[in-house]
């Protein structure tokens, strides 16, 4: 398998030749990234990020000036958005504003795994956490 760029500027890929990140322990626990698509794709707006948080992992809180837009593929988790928990398995899809903490956790005995796209820019003005 290899990874396909094309005259128009696409990228066609199988994720299992990207390479798989270790999350930084400052930012969570058994937790792993793939970068699908990035800005040096040639992405103008977008990056596609496919995470893993293995079982009893967790992404630490934290808030940021872009909004992501998320996918759940395989597992069972938790997702805090400001003061809410949502449990999420395959098929959900969830929208995290800009500026609005947010955490993850893996509440299963198997990897959760969800897509997540998020802008190359910020999305708001200003990095100040809201509160809701």
């Amino acid at each position: 398998m290899n990874i396909r760029k094309g005259p128009c500027g696409e990228k066609i890929g199988h994720y299992e030749i990207i390479e798989e990140q270790k999350v930084p322990d400052e930012m969570g626990t058994k937790t792993y990234v793939r970068w699908l698509i990035k800005e040096e794709d040639g992405a103008r707006a977008f990056a596609m990020r496919l995470f893993t948080i293995k079982p009893g992992g967790h992404i630490n809180p934290h808030h940021h000036p872009w909004e992501h837009e998320i996918f759940v593929l395989d597992g069972v988790g938790e997702i805090r958005i400001g003061s809410r928990v949502y449990r999420v398995s395959p098929g959900f899809f969830i929208y995290v504003p800009p500026n609005v903490e947010h955490e993850y956790w893996n509440k299963g005995d198997k990897d959760l795994r969800f897509l997540c796209m998020i802008p190359l820019k910020p999305t708001v003005e200003t990095d100040e956490k809201i509160e809701c």
